[in-house]
């Protein structure tokens, strides 16, 4: 299913000049634009019906009654919503306010993720783990967080990968990358000059790349293979990047999870091999311990 509301929510930041009026309408204004022709919608957004009909072949529809139909998902799903919309952070707010709010906003951002998630591409994303040598992973600041987190899972079940916390070391990293070897690549924004550098270095290395970020109209997006697609609902403006890294890490968990499913037995017991004891101030492991049992 293709939601166009996330859809639209996650391009509005790069729509041109003369697309920004009708995302805006169509965000604030789902029904209205339901009962709109072509020509009526570019009529009411000051827009030409071409601009109209490129929009929806650019959020991935045939034609405009796909997108109408679209439309009509989201606008019931949303009345369904019962924690209704919440705002930013204020200065006047309590600390319970904060909880529900940071909450919310995490919650928004991976259900509007799971939305995002192309099934096809996702099972491609699969493909290129299975046949790679060697997994490659690129991130500078939030995201390499979630780099590291992806690079833990992955040496857990013995996928030869490598991460490098020094962004000097992963460009090297992307200029000896061979053709058989895969990079995943991890901004939020697709526009980290750093990250991209190295993308261009990967690419001309004949090397495959799977980005992970919020638009497939972001530099980094083009410039890669594949593209898996997170959504945000950040807390004021990018404060500590939380939802949208909270959305990266799950992707993270998906992928992988969908990377272990291809050779279940094996996986689970390569999970038990690598599977590190915890020792308890009584020197017990938590394998041994009686909770445990």
């Amino acid at each position: 299913m293709k939601n166009v509301l996330v859809k639209l929510h996650e391009y509005i930041m790069d729509a041109g000049t003369a697309e920004k009026n009708l995302v805006n309408y169509l965000l604030s204004h789902p029904e209205e634009a339901i009962g709109c022709s072509v020509q009526l919608l570019a009529q009411k957004t000051y827009c030409s019906p071409s601009t109209v009909m490129r929009l929806c072949w650019k959020m991935g529809f045939s034609g405009y009654k796909e997108l109408q139909k679209s439309l009509i998902q989201d606008v019931a799903l949303e009345k369904e919503n019962t924690l209704g919309k919440m705002e930013d952070i204020s200065r006047g707010d309590t600390l319970e306010q904060m909880v529900e709010k940071v909450t919310y906003k995490n919650m928004i951002s991976l259900d509007n993720t799971r939305k995002l998630v192309d099934i096809d591409v996702l099972g491609k994303c699969v493909d290129l783990l299975i046949k790679c040598n060697t997994l490659y992973l690129f991130g500078i600041g939030s995201s390499l967080l979630v780099a590291r987190d992806a690079y833990l899972k992955f040496l857990r079940i013995n996928k030869a990968c490598y991460i490098s916390d020094d962004w000097h070391a992963q460009l090297l990293q992307a200029k000896n990358i061979k053709p058989n070897d895969l990079a995943i690549i991890i901004s939020y924004s697709g526009f980290t000059e750093e990250m991209l550098t190295c993308a261009r270095y990967i690419k001309k290395n004949g090397a495959l790349i799977i980005a992970i970020t919020r638009s497939d109209d972001s530099p980094l997006a083009k410039l890669s293979d594949l593209n898996l697609c997170v959504a945000s609902s950040e807390v004021l403006i990018r404060t500590g990047a939380m939802s949208s890294r909270i959305s990266q890490l799950n992707i993270i968990d998906i992928l992988y999870v969908a990377y272990i499913h291809q050779d279940f037995d094996e996986s689970i017991n390569q999970l038990k091999r690598t599977y590190i004891s915890k020792i308890g101030a009584d020197g017990t492991t938590d394998a041994e311990h009686p909770s445990s049992k």
